[in-house]
C-alpha cells in the first residue's frame, strides 16, 4: 500500500463522540469527519435519486455523475488514494438506503467478491454469480487484502441507527472460515462506526463487519465504494463505474 491514512480534517464539536481513535493500519478502519461539504452531499443525493428504492442495496453499474468525486483527485477518491496511491480507482459501488420499511440486519462476515466485465477462466477466481446484471466472482483473497472500501454517510448514524460494526485488526487475519468468525468477534471485540452527514469511513476491504437493524427504524443512506489499484489477470477486467 502506498501510504498511511492518518491525516484528518479539523474536528468539529459534533465529531467528538465519533471513533476518532481507530486507525487504518492497525485497526482496518478510520473516519474522516467533515470530509464532504453540504454541496457534495447534495450532489450525491441527486445522482442517486433515480435508483431503485425497493431493495436493501442497489448495485450501481455506471455512475457518470459521481466520477469526478470518486476519482483519485476527488473528495472521495483522494481518501482511497491516501492508502493505494495514484492508481486507485473505484471498481464497485452500492447504495444502501435503510428505512422503516427496509430495516435489515447484517450478520458478521467478510466481503469476498468483486465485479468484473465478463466471466473468464482464471485460476483462483470462483465461484461466479450475477447480481443486478453485474458479474461477480470471488478472487484470491490476497487481492482483496490490497483493496480498500469507502463508506460515505448521507444521514447521521448514532449507536441506534444501524452503524457498521467492525472487529478491529481482523483485516490482518486472512480469509476466515465462516464457522470461526464468531470466535474472532468474541476474542477481539467490536467497535461501532458512528457518523455525521458528510463523514467518510475508510476500511480495509476484508475487515470482519456487520450491522443491526435501526431501533427505532429511520433512514440511513450510505454510498459504499470499493477501490483497487491494480489490473486483473487477463482476460478479466474490472467492471468499474
Amino acid at each position: 500500500m502506498a501510504g498511511r491514512a492518518t491525516r484528518r480534517p479539523d474536528v468539529s464539536p459534533q465529531a467528538k463522540a465519533l471513533e476518532l481513535d481507530l486507525r487504518f493500519e492497525e485497526d482496518g478502519a478510520q473516519i474522516f469527519p467533515g470530509a464532504l461539504d453540504p454541496a457534495t452531499c447534495l450532489s450525491i443525493e441527486q445522482a442517486a435519486a433515480d435508483l431503485p428504492r425497493d431493495v436493501p442495496g442497489v448495485r450501481i453499474g455506471a455512475a457518470p455523475a459521481l466520477r469526478g468525486m470518486l476519482a483519485v483527485d476527488g473528495p472521495i477518491g483522494r481518501i482511497a488514494g491516501s492508502v493505494l496511491g495514484r492508481d486507485a480507482r473505484p471498481v464497485r459501488a452500492v447504495l444502501f438506503d435503510k428505512t422503516a420499511a427496509r430495516n435489515w440486519a447484517l450478520g458478521w462476515h467478510q466481503d469476498r467478491t468483486i465485479v468484473v466485465e465478463q466471466r473468464g477462466a482464471v485460476d483462483g477466481f470462483g465461484p461466479w454469480t450475477v447480481k443486478a446484471g453485474l458479474v461477480q466472482v470471488e478472487p484470491p483473497f490476497a487481492l482483496l487484502e490490497r483493496m480498500v472500501t469507502i463508506r460515505v454517510h448521507l444521514d447521521p448514524v448514532d449507536a441506534t441507527n444501524a452503524p457498521l460494526r467492525i472487529v478491529p485488526g481482523s483485516h490482518r487475519l486472512g480469509r476466515l472460515p465462516e464457522t470461526s468468525i464468531g470466535h474472532v468477534v468474541e476474542a477481539r471485540g467490536e467497535r461501532l462506526c458512528r457518523a455525521n452527514r458528510g463523514n467518510v469511513w475508510l476500511y480495509a476491504t476484508p475487515i470482519v463487519h456487520g450491522s443491526r437493524a435501526a431501533d427505532p427504524p429511520r433512514r440511513r443512506r450510505v454510498l459504499q465504494i470499493d477501490y483497487a489499484a491494480e489490473d486483473l489477470p487477463a482476460p478479466l477486467r474490472w467492471h468499474g463505474l
